[in-house]
């Protein structure tokens, strides 16, 4: 063993810093081919380099899960209620205006509108694509909806007129403008002496709409109330949608409202009405936590086979340390510093690394896409075109928690290993 060491350890003795930290980052940034120049080890490094890679994958794939189900589900409540109000059977409300009354009277409810929802069919010459029809009162819809236009585009349905504001999507299969008239074919018949046939209106395109969800965007049509009634012969509005203070609460409110509303209804909050997709997401989630941890465990575990190694490489200057009187205990402490340096860069590199991409990835992924030219998220199958991304504390905290403590556990056994090194059989042949 050189004699550097021992005049490193006889400087650190008389310092504040211990010497088992001293030797742990020397053995860490330095191996023998290495020792000179003093970079990190190529070993050390390349363990570093797969706790940091794993690390950031993690916090790039949560990050981006996050964006994707907090976009999706502003886009999706720009345009569903946050809670509706309904009878059983879809029939028409016994009383609108109390309903409307009774919602309003509670504190969370900042917007209430009454509407009609029924399923028909859109179509322009040749051209037939289905659609949910919904009847609005234009003076109150603005209260609940957030789609991003002007108030003024809903204010061009006016009763008798037989307007029609289509999603940009629907307009866009459709080939249709602003102008331009569009046929609506109602689901229920009229009985004719040759049998019962579906009935037709002609309507005009008097605006569109783009709430960037594409489910809404290419089925939605927003009509007057009053329209709707006469069209599908509704003798009133079918529902009443509220919008709360807070979305989250969204399921508390509705519980209050079911006792505080007269008559039979039925209330739903978007929570229930989109049940399914927000569980999916959670449990995708979580598999992929699950998933990548496994990758972060496996390079943190590499850490056994780099410090088993160094231990190897390291038996004389062990047993030489031994001789000058350091414990079992000090020499395990040496090689856990070593250990535990290399978990504690890599993971904040990997942190450092995950946190520059997912704060930037709205610029990354156009850039690949154009380097590439492909679409990574095509709007129809992905709901969204733009890849999101929103980095939580909740999630990354716990990714950098588990690293460093995987990285601590890799740590134990090469270093019990080093503490047990006979310093006789080690000087033995050395």
């Amino acid at each position: 063993m050189s004699i550097s060491i021992f005049s490193k350890l006889s400087r650190q003795a008389r310092s504040k810093w211990p010497y088992e930290w001293a030797l742990g980052w020397r053995y860490t940034r330095a191996g023998r081919a290495t020792r000179r120049n003093g970079f990190i080890s190529f070993i050390s490094g390349v363990s570093m380099l797969g706790i940091g890679l794993g690390v950031a994958a993690l916090i790039i794939v949560l990050s981006v899960m996050n964006g994707f189900q907090k976009e999706v589900r502003d886009r999706m409540l720009s345009v569903v209620a946050h809670i509706e109000i309904f009878t059983p059977g879809e029939d028409a409300l016994p009383d609108p205006e109390r309903t409307l009354r009774e919602a309003r009277q509670n504190k969370s409810v900042v917007g209430a509108a009454p509407f009609s929802a029924t399923q028909a069919l859109m179509g322009r010459g040749e051209t037939l694509r289905g659609a949910v029809v919904r009847g609005i009162d234009p003076t109150q819809e603005m209260q609940v909806t957030d789609l991003g236009f002007d108030a003024a585009v809903l204010q061009r349905l006016v009763p008798g007129h037989f307007g029609a504001v289509l999603g940009a999507e629907l307009a866009h299969q459709l080939g249709v403008r602003i102008g331009d008239p569009v046929t609506l074919i109602a689901p229920s018949g009229q009985v004719t002496p040759a049998g019962s046939v579906p009935r037709l209106k002609q309507m005009e395109v008097v605006g569109t709409f783009d709430s960037g969800h594409y489910e809404f965007d290419s089925t939605l049509v927003m009509v007057h109330e009053q329209d709707a009634e006469r069209i599908f012969r509704l003798p009133g509005p079918t529902g009443v949608r509220l919008k709360i203070k807070d979305l989250h609460q969204a399921r508390e409110v509705a519980q209050q409202l079911a006792t505080s509303l007269s008559g039979d209804l039925l209330i739903s909050d978007w929570t229930h009405q989109n049940k399914h997709w927000f569980s999916a997401v959670q449990l995708e989630k979580r598999m992929m936590f699950i998933i990548l941890t496994l990758i972060v465990a496996v390079a943190a575990f590499n850490l056994v086979s780099t410090l088993v190694m160094s231990v190897t490489d390291k038996n004389a200057d062990i047993a030489i340390l031994r001789t000058l009187g350091a414990s079992p205990a000090s020499i395990m402490g040496i090689f856990m510093v070593q250990g535990a340096l290399v978990g504690v860069l890599g993971t904040l590199g990997g942190a450092v690394l995950g946190l520059m991409v997912a704060f930037n990835i709205d610029t990354i992924v156009p850039a690949l896409e154009s380097l590439f030219h492909a679409s990574f998220l095509p709007k129809d199958i992905y709901l969204i075109s733009t890849m999101p991304s929103d980095p939580q504390s909740a999630d990354i905290v716990p990714v950098i928690v588990l690293s460093l403590l995987l990285s601590f556990v890799a740590t134990l056994y090469p270093s019990w290993r080093a503490s047990r090194v006979n310093p006789a059989e080690a000087l033995r042949y050395d």
